[in-house]
């Protein structure tokens, strides 16, 4: 379950972090909004819902990218597992909603839209993976901007035992 757990993570961690967003042109606001996280991130918190709580650490930068969009980099370790992930964030003027995109050395490249609520932009992400012996695995993530603070929650739950493993990750700049 481990070596699983620890390829799951980087799929997850993949998923919530956020490869290509469509073109972007955002207005004023929500560009400010966005070049607001710009600079560099950390943040700790532990995984339960195993044996034991395992620590998990990760450190951001988010840069401004081309074509008015937030791009981001960021490594993470949990047990002895390492993901690097890239992407960006930005607002598609079209389709007036916040995009996440990203991917990752676990191999996941996905999308999110995120829900913007007053000041707070919610991005949330759900997969359906398979275990090393074939059970279906749910994995979830959310990333909150919000007021200047970025927060990462995550969840997997294992469909066959019900076990799940979650964590919250409140990120402060570095």
């Amino acid at each position: 379950m481990k070596a699983f757990w620890q390829r799951s993570t980087m799929g997850l961690m993949a998923l919530f972090l956020g490869a290509a967003v469509t073109p972007a042109s955002a207005g004023e606001t929500e560009l400010t909004m966005l070049t607001s996280y710009i600079g560099g991130w950390q943040g700790e918190g532990a995984l339960v819902g195993g044996d034991k709580p395992e620590p998990f650490r990760c450190r951001m930068s988010m840069a401004k990218g081309n074509q008015e969009k937030v791009t981001y980099t960021g490594r993470c370790s949990l047990i002895s597992a390492n993901l690097s992930i890239s992407g960006t964030i930005a607002f598609n003027d079209a389709l007036q909603q916040y995009e996440a995109a990203m991917s990752s050395n676990a191999g996941f490249t996905g999308l999110a839209v995120g829900r913007l609520q007053g000041q707070r932009i919610a991005f949330d992400l759900r997969e359906q993976q398979k275990d090393s012996g074939g059970s279906d695995v749910r994995i979830g993530s959310q990333i909150v901007l919000v007021e200047g603070t970025i927060t990462v929650n995550f969840q997997v739950e294992f469909n066959n035992s019900g076990d799940v493993l979650h964590a919250s990750v409140p990120f402060v700049r570095r």
